[in-house]
């Protein structure tokens, strides 16, 4: 293939732009990202090879070696991997395939500081490069092609590339940084050294550095012609914990997750029995930013007998947990495993039941332990992974139990962490059920009409403002045999908390104001089920229930705004008998006017939206001007 010239995509364009304009608050990020691409590149051939043997050709040692040229100006890192083809270089380098670029560039132009580990989760990794370099040479070829197969890839970041054959007798790649000017403190072995080991000390494959020695004569360090291994090259999880320190676990977890901040909780273990499998699981301490799309494939890394498998094997984790970051090594699965035969094998179960409760161990830790710090945390986890969390009490049943002592609340008591043994603690004498409100949002919530009566008698209401908690609902019933209870769903019954009088007053009222809600009932036939006195509610005129069984507002509108139709049911309007309003409506000329105001006002109080809302401003006006 003659040289040939061709131009970046689009999207590559602006990245190099940015990294090589505003990538400069951790330049060493460049070393992270090309090492990690070199070991992929091993772990591919390795996992090719398992059915063609004959890629290893003449290398069946995989490594990774890094050399610098002081005087060229270079730093070079060479694989003996996969490699690539020339249609494989100019795809790979030239173009990207993986969705999310302009996520990532919006999010790199909105805070720059964060440059670091946003390269490396947007898979642009190699272009890192740029940060330091004003050109990078890539010369590869891959495993199984002739020597006259090789390819040369060159750029120097701006609008195009070339790209040109050669002659290369060894497979693999060599990815070649011709350092820009003010750089040279990255051609420095020690300084090369401890960037390698900080961010690659985990990686299973041994990178190599040659050594140095003191030349006397010529007063400086000079190379020798011997390679040595400058990290452990031992992959982190098949180590003994007690030769990890948490620095070290914390810098792994950086490493696979592309995270700027240590983990919130990790959890490092041997299993062995029917399965045999070694898991070192982390739970983030912030919410990545696509952790609420559920089609996102999501999951640990997979390893088998330290051969890398795939990255998200979703099938380890249930999705609730898709927030977890980490590795699991089992002895028991083929090296050929595929996602299709991991939802089906007997011992992929028992692994994801294994991880599952290790979690949900960890959370329980930090949820109940006496150290004000660690219960700290876990308030922190569940403010940014709580709503990911609920998923779980519909999804995982074996784990019912366990997931909703993990759940927390806001209340009419407590602004957050409210858990449901909190709340049984705290019930009223006599009290029977666990009350519980739904909206859309939390300042909705605390105003409804319906929790009057609670406010007035000091009975504590959960408020419960997140999409996933009507759901919850219809999957969560009772909590230690107290039973779940909406506040607007069917006739508020307190049991013993109402007292005799209450009750008989009540009666009364309703026995007195039939007539009204008769004449109520027919002026309002199309819209509400029912009208009757309410002792719900003690400031407002009205509000809006449904009936036991039927779908609530709030549900309805979700559904509504995901274009999906509600079962059709229409709510029942509650009035207070007490309230002057509704007294004035006896006798009233302007009654039906009045009756679909109370309607609206009620539907408005609880966050719903009007039909027709010029028809409720026209009724409005009418009565002020009669009014006024």
């Amino acid at each position: 293939m003659d040289k040939q010239t061709l131009s970046f995509q689009a999207e590559v364009k602006q990245i190099l732009h940015l990294v090589t304009h505003s990538l400069y608050s951790n330049k060493e990020i460049f070393l992270r990202e090309l090492v990690s691409n070199a070991s992929d590149a091993c772990d591919k051939l390795r996992f090719e090879a398992l059915n063609d043997a004959s890629l290893y050709e003449d290398q069946p040692n995989l490594e990774v070696r890094v050399a610098f040229d002081k005087d060229a100006r270079t730093i070079t890192f060479r694989d003996n991997g996969i490699g690539m083809s020339a249609e494989e270089a100019v795809a790979n380098l030239g173009t990207i395939a993986k969705s999310g670029t302009r996520e990532f560039m919006s999010r790199l132009e909105g805070d720059q500081k964060k440059d670091a580990q946003l390269i490396g989760q947007f898979g642009v990794g190699f272009y890192s490069g740029f940060i330091v370099a004003d050109r990078i040479t890539v010369e590869t070829r891959r495993a199984g092609a002739a020597a006259d197969h090789g390819v040369r890839w060159t750029s120097e970041g701006t609008g195009d590339f070339q790209v040109e054959s050669i002659t290369r007798p060894e497979r693999g790649t060599s990815v070649i940084l011709h350092l820009r000017e003010g750089e040279d403190e990255f051609l420095n072995g020690w300084k090369l050294k401890a960037i390698i080991g900080k961010y690659s000390d985990h990686i299973s494959l041994p990178v190599l550095m040659q050594k140095e020695e003191w030349d006397a004569e010529a007063q400086q360090q000079v190379t020798k012609d011997e390679w040595a291994p400058v990290n452990k090259a031992a992959a982190l999880w098949t180590r003994s914990k007690n030769d990890i320190t948490p620095e070290q676990y914390a810098e792994f977890y950086k490493q696979i997750s592309y995270d700027t901040e240590a983990p919130l909780a990790y959890t490092h273990n041997r299993v062995e029995g029917r399965s045999e499998y070694t898991q070192l699981l982390y739970v983030p301490a912030k919410a990545p930013f696509d952790l609420w799309n559920r089609d996102k494939r999501g999951g640990v890394k997979l390893y088998v007998k330290r051969v890398f498998i795939m990255d998200d094997a979703e099938a380890l984790m249930p999705v609730y947990l898709r927030f977890v970051k980490g590795v699991i090594d089992s002895a028991d699965l083929p090296l050929n495993v595929s996602r299709e035969l991991l939802q089906e094998s007997r011992d992929v179960k028992a692994i994801r039941e294994g991880s599952t409760k290790r979690v949900l161990g960890m959370l329980e830790s930090l949820a109940n332990s006496e150290d004000e710090a660690e219960r700290a945390k876990y308030a922190a986890f569940w403010k940014d992974f709580g709503v990911v969390l609920k998923e779980g009490i519909g999804e995982d049943h074996a784990n019912h139990e366990r997931l909703t002592k993990l759940l927390r609340f806001t209340s009419t008591h407590a602004d957050e962490g409210v858990s449901l043994a909190d709340y049984v603690s705290r019930m009223k004498e006599g009290q029977e059920s666990i009350y519980v409100i739904t909206a859309d949002s939390l300042a909705t919530a605390k105003n409804s009409p319906q929790l009057e009566i609670f406010r007035k008698k000091g009975i504590e209401v959960l408020l419960l403002t997140d999409r996933v908690d009507e759901w919850l609902l219809s999957h969560l019933h009772d909590f230690e045999g107290k039973t779940l209870q909406s506040v607007a769903k069917g006739a508020v019954d307190l049991g013993s908390l109402q007292d005799e009088a209450e009750k008989k007053q009540a009666e009364e009222a309703a026995t007195a104001f039939k007539p009204v809600l008769d004449r109520l009932k027919e002026a309002l036939k199309d819209r509400a089920k029912d009208v009757r006195v309410t002792t719900r509610l003690v400031d407002s005129p009205a509000c809006l229930v449904v009936e036991e069984g039927d779908v609530s507002a709030h549900l309805a509108r979700m559904l509504k705004q995901a274009g999906q139709e509600a079962p059709a049911s229409r709510p029942t309007l509650e009035v207070n008998a007490e309230h002057a309003l509704v007294k004035r409506l006896d006798g009233s000329a302007h009654f039906d006017e009045l009756a679909n105001i109370l309607f609206d006002q009620a539907l408005l109080a609880e966050g719903g939206q009007l039909d027709d809302p010029a028809a409720y401003v026209r009724r409005v006006n009418a009565l002020l001007t009669t009014t006024l």
